[in-house]
Order: C-alpha cells, then sequence, then structure tokens
C-alpha cells in the first residue's frame, strides 16, 4: 500500500480544515517545501496536494508551488482543486505533476473525465469522489447533490478510470478514523475493478492497518502527521510490507 502525506494550500499557507469548512483552515507548517522535503525523508515516494484557492474559484491558483515540489523533491506529486479543462491537465502534466486529480468535473463534466484517460492514460488521472452521507460533494465541498458515491464510481470506471481517492467529509481533519464501513462498500462496490486511496479521519497506525488490511491502494494522512498522532515513517514502513 502506498501512503501519500498531504499539504492543502490556501493563500500560500499550508492548512489543514475541519470537515472541509474554509472558515476553520489552521496553518500547520511555514514551508510547504520544508515539509514536502521532511516526507521525503520519511520515506514517502508520492504527496497529495490540494489547491483549496482552486478548488472554490475553479481554476488552478496555487500551481507553482506544486510545479516547485515536483522539481525540487523526489516525490511523485498528485495535485487537485480547481482543475476544470483539458489545458490545465495537460500543462500540470508537461511541469512534472505524476497524477492530476479530477473532482468535481467528475459529476458536473464527465466528458472531460473521459477524454482526459483517453488522451493521457489510467496512470495519470485519479478521480475524488468526496461524500457526505455517502452523497457526492463538488467545488471544494461547498456544493452537495443527490449522486451515490458507488454509482459514480462505477461511471467513472466505464470511461477507464483505475484511481479514486474517497473523502468522506464528516471524517475529513476530525482524527476520529477513518470510514471503514463506506471504504468497503465502495473496494465491494467497484469489484476491486479499481484501486481506491482513503482520506479522511486517519488518527493512527490502526487506520494504517484497517485500509492495508481492507486491499486499498493507498491511504493520504494529514492531520495525523502533523499533530504527531502518526508516525509517518512507521507508516511508510509499514504499508510497504508484504501481508
Amino acid at each position: 500500500m502506498v501512503i501519500l502525506p498531504a499539504i492543502d494550500i490556501k493563500d500560500g499557507n499550508c492548512v489543514r480544515l475541519f470537515r472541509g469548512d474554509y472558515a476553520t483552515a489552521e496553518k500547520v507548517a511555514d514551508s510547504y517545501l520544508d515539509t514536502a522535503l521532511s516526507f521525503e525523508a520519511a520515506g514517502a515516494e508520492w504527496i497529495h496536494m490540494v489547491d483549496l484557492d482552486g478548488a472554490k474559484e475553479g481554476r488552478p491558483v496555487n500551481m507553482k508551488i506544486y510545479t516547485d515540489v515536483a522539481e525540487k523533491t523526489k516525490l511523485k506529486v498528485e495535485v487537485g482543486g480547481g482543475i476544470r479543462n483539458i489545458e490545465t491537465i495537460e500543462g500540470y502534466l508537461k511541469m512534472g505533476i505524476s497524477r492530476v486529480i479530477l473532482g468535481s468535473a467528475a459529476l458536473k463534466d464527465p466528458q472531460l473525465v473521459k477524454d482526459s484517460v483517453e488522451k493521457f492514460g489510467g496512470e495519470k488521472i485519479v478521480v475524488g469522489i468526496d461524500a457526505l452521507n455517502g452523497m457526492v460533494a463538488t467545488d471544494g465541498w461547498l456544493e452537495s447533490s443527490d449522486v451515490n458515491y458507488i454509482d459514480l464510481a462505477n461511471k467513472m470506471i466505464s470511461f477507464g478510470v483505475r484511481y479514486f481517492i474517497f473523502t468522506d467529509i464528516s471524517k475529513d481533519g476530525t482524527l476520529s478514523g477513518v470510514n471503514a464501513e463506506q471504504l468497503k462498500a465502495l473496494y465491494d462496490g467497484t469489484r476491486g475493478e479499481c484501486s481506491i486511496i482513503a482520506s479522511g479521519g486517519v488518527h493512527t497506525m490502526d487506520d494504517i492497518v484497517t485500509c492495508k488490511e481492507m486491499g486499498l491502494y493507498g491511504t493520504i494522512c494529514g492531520k495525523s502527521i502533523y499533530t504527531g498522532s502518526l508516525d509517518l515513517a512507521k507508516a511508510v514502513e509499514y504499508a510497504k510490507e508484504e501481508i
């Protein structure tokens, strides 16, 4: 399993939110680059980065920060937030970003997802499914829908999507543990045809163990690393072990 330490950017700062509420933004580090380098030193191979300003505005806002990390570390960078067209995706990939996250677009512009997978391949595109009470939310979690998260995943699989990030918004930033029930339902509901990355609620090694034993591809860790409730190096080491 892959561990993806996370850096969310708002107003140029490294922050964490509580349940996706922008008003709760809390600065967690002074330097995004130093933070990324510390993740690399702990053994991480990937980093998950979100442009919170971009998610809200529907366009990339902090692009230089992500390309900086791609250029100045050995980490593979996964970026999301405000990516709404194929030109932005191509721009990110040309600048060294390893994987681009399409979130709101999966619901509002599914053709973009289909076209992106056809043009760039399934390894370069990951669909972020953020849900509240099992229903998909969009636009930086500011808008809700009546679409079930498993139904959306299956539609995306039919387009050739192979990577998904599933976030239970009610768990995000709470350190209350992953939503194992919804993650298992997603795994079973997609018949194991995709690689699922768990996001939201990770607190301790118990969550890492739960995700690995469930057969998930990856786990995103944010607040748990910054608060010290999870040792990133230990999590990375355990995730790499054979079951």
